[in-house]
């Protein structure tokens, strides 16, 4: 069997593991999310918008992705000015169930809870990005 041939199914075994890592991970942070609205005792479904945060926030990185033409450089403008917009996106999804929770919208618990499915949920948008933004023969443009 030729070398190339086996370092490469190592990698797609590896990035298969990865995938379903990911996805596990990411199921579990949206537990979080529907048991802080859908247990009897908070029963309160405001906190489901931070999933409008999660779809907007891996935006600024695909724009930027599009428009910035120089790959090799440590820093741009463009780029900087994306991780400004994905850092705010990012805490206010974290401020959100925050103010719910202190103008008593919802109860505190289901803050907790919410707040853990963004821990989560964030660390597994990181990981993706992490994982397939390395630019090889697995990218995240191939999905």
């Amino acid at each position: 069997m030729n070398v190339k041939r086996v370092s490469d199914v190592i990698l797609f075994i590896s990035t298969c593991v990865a995938l379903v890592g990911l996805s596990f991970t990411g199921a579990m942070g949206l537990t979080f999310l529907v048991l802080g609205c859908a247990l009897e005792s908070y029963g309160v479904y405001w906190p489901l918008f931070v999933l409008i945060f999660y779809f907007i926030s891996p935006i600024p990185h695909f724009i930027t992705k599009r428009v910035s033409d120089d790959t090799d450089a440590a820093s741009s403008a463009c780029r900087e000015l994306a991780c400004f917009f994905t850092t705010g996106i990012v805490v206010s999804a974290f401020a959100f169930p925050i103010i719910l929770a202190r103008v008593e919208v919802i109860k505190w618990g289901a803050c907790c809870l919410v707040l853990a499915g963004n821990a989560v949920i964030f660390i597994t948008i990181l990981g993706f990005f992490v994982l397939f933004g390395r630019g090889d023969d697995f990218s995240w443009e191939q999905w």
